[in-house]
């Protein structure tokens, strides 16, 4: 996979718990500002930046301007991927398992 797709997938944005986190602060909220989310993070602001514009970048998250404060607010809509990724192999497993349940029952 190159940059280019990486900067849009939903799977490496997720990858990083401090992203994870981002989502699930943005989640329990209708939107932040920047200043508002840096203090859960043992990080500048800068750095939360980062984070937050790679979410952008996977549009996990979309931001918008109120004078010079810049709110976020998150799309969950591109976790319906991971959703159906892990739905996949969640049926794989139950399968599995029942499979082994009846074996162990013969």
């Amino acid at each position: 996979m190159n940059n280019i797709d990486q900067k849009h997938d939903v799977f490496v944005a997720i990858a990083d718990p401090t992203r994870r986190k981002l989502i699930h602060l943005l989640a329990s909220t209708e939107e932040l500002p920047l200043h508002e989310l840096t203090p859960y993070f043992q990080m500048g602001r800068s750095a939360v930046s980062k984070h937050l514009s790679i979410l952008k970048e996977a549009d996990l998250v979309t931001n918008r301007k109120i004078g010079r404060e810049t709110r976020y607010r998150l799309n969950a809509a591109p976790l319906q991927e991971v959703k159906d990724w892990l739905s996949f192999y969640e049926k794989f497993w139950n399968e599995k398992a029942l499979l082994l349940k009846n074996i162990l029952e013969e």
